[in-house]
């Protein structure tokens, strides 16, 4: 048998992983090189490489080698080969070049003259030229130049290996497959799989990483999807013989181990639909199982006993996907998912960015590098036992501080004793904290408003979150005198220390809430961004307790917002004035299929993102859209089935052409949103404003429902004017629709 030499190309950091995949193909002579792999053999290891290689990008083999740097150097090797031998004149064909001289300096114009080579040889011969086709040739030519050699071949592949043929939906940035098969040997799956250990994806996207564990499960050769091989356009191409090796790795796909499980989630049902689709077309819908599900719902399946089994994944790095101040959340919800469901497992990360990893908390024990293109990868493998501890989230966290949540540097000072005032609302608070126990009981809510200005001496505004208290003091009236004012503000202090037992070194963040007008309103407070994750229903939350009037959570809105969760289910949920964004993570979260978030403010929509990512909720399933919200649904095109619509009192914002007043300017805001709800859909419009009045003409143009008892919560009893809310639907609208 006619023995060849090949080059076998991959991506930086497989060449091991390569080699030893050629040589159990049966390639002789290899040798590991860069960016691929150079052997032998004949002509069927050739075939048999490009069906059964996981790994490879091209299969190259070798036609001539000869040295030059110079155009005609290039042009008189070229034109040595006998072209007829290869190509037929009737034939299309592409040049790969690659490499530079001093006197070729770009890869087109060595194309050029390798192209010029071949054609003049047919026409030497008095032979019809074939015609140059760079999209879908029948023959690849693959010419490489380096210090002053040339080596010529024909590309037996076409496409690239990582191309398995399946995939008719790729959607944005999928991991290549040949890049997946490495992470999953490096990761130890062949050795899993031996021992009939369970496979968990948790952000599987395309599934990628699913499909190319399946296929080493079903040992079906990657390439016997494919219907197209750089081959089949070539001369000296053996039907006969491939058609043989192609039968016989057909007849190889076997049944995976009895019991093996391989599972997949996404928070992106289109991702998710993607991977089922490709899943049917290779026949592993029994093997291989997905289905939507975010990242914070990500525990170990309890059917059976699985304890142990591998966890991989490859979570946004930020070049391509997601926002990277966002996805060190994502990150850390992910090692506290790992840390918490699947003690005993294996677990593999892929990454373009270490300092994410690092995020996750957990610390891995090996780690590979590997490449993308122009990407630089790390693969990081984790053993999830008792020995790795997940670190503090202050560590890991982008924006948190060393120091505990809530607490400030003060002043050295032992704690004043209270004063008759101060132990009057120090009362106040163990009495509101008595007759709020049950209902924070049952309720299991962690985040509320302890005290709201119950004694009009004591003009603030205590919320607690998850034991962090935050207070907020009403500006006092003009008559007030304002000694006195900051006096009774150190005796609510003094209150508040005493009942939380807080040390004396800890001081409560502390700031003035009075009505602000225009940029005012949104204006920073302080610098530290410190953020503190906290819990609501099924939603994590980020609050600053420290930077803005607001924390970034409006209490108040808590039962309207789970509410929304309720009633989101497979639902497109619009959220006009997102502000940060809680109400559409309660909705993900409730299954909508998909959110749509709108808002002026790129800090309230960075902070949106950031709460997406802290729930591991994707942002292709979740948009984001900066926008003025009227302009916006004057534009809009599409229809929503639930709709949260909760705009300022007042807004004067620079980015918008004219102030927005609630009570003059909801009527046509109103109108606008319901434009573009469904038939069938439910709006919820909310504001803060007090004293505020429906526009009367509104019901008459659909159904109104005023619900703003039943969105008031218990913590707000004493404030029943804290908000006003309503329903509304399109007149025609019937329940149970």
């Amino acid at each position: 048998m006619n023995q060849h030499r090949y080059l076998a190309t991959c991506p930086k950091g497989l060449a091991g992983l390569l080699l030893a995949e050629i040589s159990e193909l049966g390639g002789v002579e290899a040798r590991e090189g860069v960016n691929g792999v150079s052997f032998s053999g004949p002509l069927a290891v050739g075939y048999r490489i490009c069906l059964y290689s996981r790994l490879a990008n091209r299969v190259i083999l070798a036609l001539s080698e000869f040295a030059g740097s110079r155009p005609e150097d290039l042009y008189d090797g070229m034109s040595g080969i006998s072209w007829s031998d290869h190509l037929a004149p009737s034939s299309r064909f592409a040049v790969d070049f690659a490499g530079q001289s001093a006197e070729i300096r770009n890869s087109h114009f060595g194309a050029l003259r390798c192209k010029d080579a071949i054609v003049d040889s047919f026409r030497n011969r008095g032979l019809d030229r074939p015609d140059v086709d760079t999209r879908r040739p029948d023959l690849r030519v693959n010419v490489r130049m380096h210090k002053g050699k040339v080596t010529v071949g024909i590309d037996l592949s076409g496409a690239s290996l990582h191309q398995r043929g399946y995939r008719k939906d790729p959607g944005k940035a999928p991991l290549k497959e040949n890049l997946a098969a490495a992470v999953l040997l490096r990761a130890g799956w062949l050795d899993c799989l031996a021992r009939g250990l369970p496979l968990i994806d948790p952000m599987c996207g395309s599934g990628t990483l699913l499909i190319e564990a399946a296929m080493m499960a079903t040992q079906r050769a990657p390439g016997l999807g494919r219907d197209r091989w750089g081959f089949q356009g070539w001369l000296g191409h053996q039907p006969d013989q491939w058609r043989a090796i192609e039968a016989d790795a057909g007849s190889r796909v076997s049944d995976p181990p009895a019991g093996l499980e391989l599972r997949g989630y996404d928070g992106d049902i289109q991702a998710v639909r993607r991977t089922e689709a490709s899943i049917k077309t290779l026949g592993l819908e029994r093997l291989v199982r997905v289905r939507p599900k975010a990242l914070n719902e990500l525990v170990r399946p309890s059917h059976r006993a699985m304890p142990e089994g591998l966890l991989v994944c490859n979570p946004p790095w930020g070049e391509r996907l997601g926002d990277p101040e966002s996805l060190g959340y994502l990150y850390r919800q992910l090692g506290e998912a790992l840390h918490r469901e699947f003690q005993g497992w294996q677990a593999a990360v892929l990454t373009a960015n270490v300092e994410l990893g690092r995020r996750m908390g957990l610390r891995s024990h090996k780690h590979y590098k590997l490449h993308s293109g122009a990407l630089d990868l790390q693969l990081l493998l984790f053993t999830l036992d008792e020995d790795n501890r997940l670190s503090a989230p202050n560590q890991t966290l982008p924006g948190t501080s060393a120091k505990s949540p809530g607490a400030l540097e003060s002043p050295d000072s032992a704690p004043e004793p209270l004063s008759e005032g101060a132990q009057m609302l120090a009362n106040r608070l163990r009495k509101n904290q008595r007759r709020l126990k049950p209902w924070l009981g049952d309720s299991g809510t962690t985040c509320y408003r302890l005290y709201d200005a119950d004694m009009p001496e004591y003009a603030v505004a205590i919320d607690m979150y998850e034991g962090c208290p935050h207070v907020a003091e009403y500006v006092a009236p003009k008559t007030v005198d304002p000694t006195l004012a900051e006096r009774r503000f150190g005796e609510a202090l003094n209150a508040v220390r005493d009942v939380l037992g807080m040390s004396p070194d800890q001081v409560i963040p502390a700031k003035r809430r009075e009505r602000q007008k225009g940029r005012e309103q949104y204006q920073r407070l302080d610098q530290q961004g410190e953020r503190l994750p906290v819990q609501e229903g099924r939603a994590r939350l980020l609050v600053n307790l420290y930077d803005y009037l607001d924390t970034g959570l409006f209490l108040d809105h808590r039962p309207l917002r789970l509410r929304i969760a309720a009633e989101a289910t497979g639902k497109h949920f619009l959220n006009l004035f997102c502000y940060t964004g809680t109400a559409t993570v309660h909705a993900a979260l409730g299954g909508a299929a998909t959110s749509t978030s709108v808002d002026l403010s790129n800090t309230y929509l960075q902070w949106f993102r950031e709460n997406l990512a802290l729930n591991g909720l994707s942002e292709r399933q979740h948009r984001a859209e900066r926008a003025d919200c009227l302009e916006w649904l004057t534009s809009c095109e599409r229809q929503f089935d639930l709709i949260l619509l909760d705009p300022p009192s007042f807004s004067n914002s620079k980015a918008m052409a004219d102030s927005f007043d609630v009570q003059r300017d909801h009527a046509r805001l109103v109108d606008l949103a319901m434009s573009v709800l469904a038939p069938k859909g439910t709006l919820y419009f909310s504001n803060n404003r007090r004293g505020f009045a429906l526009d009367e003409a509104l019901g008459q143009r659909y159904t109104v429902d005023n619900i703003s008892d039943e969105t008031i919560p218990p913590d707000f009893s004493r404030r029943r004017d804290i908000h006003g809310c309503w329903r509304l639907r399109h007149p025609d609208f019937t329940a149970g629709h």
